[in-house]
């Protein structure tokens, strides 16, 4: 699959979890953090396992492989419910933009450590672009913020 089909495929999931965030934050706000995530949780599972069902023609066997893993590469769903119940709380709170700038700017800092260390892979080096990214990111959910705090 190209770079760029795999690029426009990100973008769209960029796209969902902007809308996920909005969406997630309403339904929390109405019946709680908590239970907002426990439905968000429960609808996506539900989703998962019709597409489980069609693309493995009911053939559920390969999920026994996950008893084989390193346990703490389970978890991946603990660390979505972190995810989920943090977006619940603060889009509410501080806006859609300004959690996002703020989940983005982290995201990037961890993963430029996580690479640079070659936790999960491949080695890639911290360097100066880097960190000026980094700078930049910070500096844009400092602007973000501050409007965010102008206009409410």
């Amino acid at each position: 699959m190209s770079s760029i089909i795999v690029l426009l495929i990100v973008l769209i999931g960029g796209v969902a979890t902007a809308f996920q965030a909005g969406v997630n934050g309403l339904l929390g706000k109405k019946i709680g953090i908590i239970e907002g995530s426990f439905v968000s949780f429960l609808t996506g599972t539900i989703v998962l396992l019709i597409l489980l069902l069609i693309t493995t023609r009911g053939n559920l066997s390969p999920l026994l492989q996950a008893l084989h893993v390193p346990k703490w590469q389970l978890t991946g769903g603990i660390l979505g419910v972190i995810y989920v119940l943090i977006m619940i709380f603060a889009v509410p709170k501080i806006g859609t933009a300004t959690t996002f700038v703020a989940i983005i700017a982290t995201q990037m800092l961890m993963s430029t450590v996580i690479d640079h260390y070659g936790l999960f892979g491949k080695t890639i080096p911290i360097n100066s672009y880097k960190v000026i990214g980094l700078i930049l990111l910070a500096g844009a959910l400092f602007f973000i913020y501050k409007s965010s705090q102008v206009q409410g």
